[in-house]
């Protein structure tokens, strides 16, 4: 406990650090506060007797609703949250690996990356508009709105869609200002928003007789959490040999170089993205076959099994999503042609492996062998709840 006081004040004895944990706490604080401000029109009481926007939901809904924060039953201005932006992401992450002329700009340095990034934010206002006007009609009931119709869905739209933009600059500015991985923590803190009365609500139900099953929930939670990190921490070494350099003239020649070192290559390299990614799409197979539904017996079932995310098939489909995006992100944030340059240019070399594309072939090789366990660990990680809660834990 003396240890960890004292890391604490050496902490906010660094006035830099002091200052980002301090920007940080400010714009969580505020995304926290406009998870409650409800869209200008709705009658917060009539919706709360209604049972939020949505009614029940139930099933994906209140998945939706956990990862926001509680925003989306609320129908605050912050409903949709950062899900269009990480889809927009998705989008162009994509066309990144299979268009040339995005695979162009990501070669062009600051500038590319500046350009991908202006597409992304007029992609993401597309897909908000769209979005909202979803969320709006099928989650919003009528007996809450409280002026005309065609006016709250015009107003409610641009606000919806300017709050998604909010909370994006929130994002941007956290990861400049403050701790860094703005969007991750935004997602976060709207995640454990719910924890403490979750972990009152999971108590009470259990009550004195099974206390020791809730005690077992936290044991696993806590073991959860340090698999998600040692799995975040683990890498595999790569080891590089550079060759020996003589530098200088005459009398001041110095060698230089004839060292080991090695490359970390990230067990998990995509980090939590690919569950993100996966999670943003995971509701596409429910709403293609809604429509449906009445009258094909085929799509009433993968409306009622994709809207329950605690089916077999929900989480089939959700962990070989993971998977799948891990590879992808993996490939999109990890060159092996570029490490292979990098390291030729500073005359090193993997012992036993010929420079140029062999050396690519190895990093690559090593890279799938070890994104496929992470994949698949980070895959269980994200479907552990779920069984859970269909076990009745």
């Amino acid at each position: 406990m003396k240890r960890l006081i004292e890391t604490f004040k050496n902490i906010f004895a660094i006035e830099e650090l002091k200052n980002r944990i301090i920007t940080t706490v400010w714009l969580l604080v505020i995304f926290r506060i406009g998870s409650y401000i409800v869209l200008p029109g709705i009658d917060p009481a009539v919706l709360e007797s209604l049972g939020g926007a949505g009614g029940s939901m139930g099933g994906i809904g209140d998945l939706i609703n956990t990862l926001l924060g509680g925003a989306f039953q609320r129908a605050s201005i912050f409903a949709l949250g950062i899900m269009p932006y990480i889809s927009a992401s998705i989008v162009i992450q994509l066309l990144q690996v299979s268009m040339p002329y995005f695979k162009k700009m990501q070669k062009e340095g600051e500038t590319g990356r500046k350009r991908i990034t202006q597409i992304t934010r007029m992609l993401t206002i597309l897909i908000c508009l769209g979005q909202s006007l979803a969320y709006l009609k099928g989650t919003v009931p009528a007996e809450a709105i409280a002026v005309p119709y065609s006016f709250f869905m015009f107003t409610s739209m641009l606000i919806l869609t300017a709050g998604t933009i909010f909370c994006m600059w929130l994002g941007e500015k956290i990861t400049d200002k403050g701790l860094g991985n703005g969007i991750s923590l935004l997602i976060m803190i709207g995640i454990i928003a719910s924890l403490p009365g979750a972990l009152i609500a999971e108590a009470a139900s259990k009550g004195v007789d099974q206390a020791l099953i809730f005690i077992l929930e936290l044991v696993a939670l806590f073991f959860v959490v340090i698999a998600a990190v040692y799995l975040q921490q683990a890498i595999r070494r790569v080891t590089v040999h550079y060759a020996k350099q003589i530098v200088g003239k005459s009398a001041r020649k110095q060698e230089l170089g004839g060292r080991r070192s090695y490359i970390p290559l990230r067990v998990n390299s995509a980090g939590v993205m690919p569950i993100i990614f996966a999670q943003s799409l995971m509701f596409v197979p429910s709403v293609i076959a809604a429509p449906f539904a009445e009258g094909s017996d085929t799509m009433a079932y993968i409306a009622q099994a994709y809207s329950d995310f605690t089916s077999l098939e929900y989480n089939i489909t959700f962990a070989l999503m993971i998977i799948l995006f891990a590879f992808v992100y993996t490939a999109i944030t990890v060159n092996p042609k570029e490490i292979a340059e990098n390291m030729k240019a500073s005359e090193g070399f993997v012992p036993g492996v010929a420079p140029g594309e062999e050396t690519v072939d190895h990093i690559g090789h090593i890279l799938d062998r070890i994104t496929l366990p992470g994949a698949v660990f980070l895959a269980i990680i994200a479907i552990f709840p779920a069984f859970a809660m269909a076990a009745g834990v």
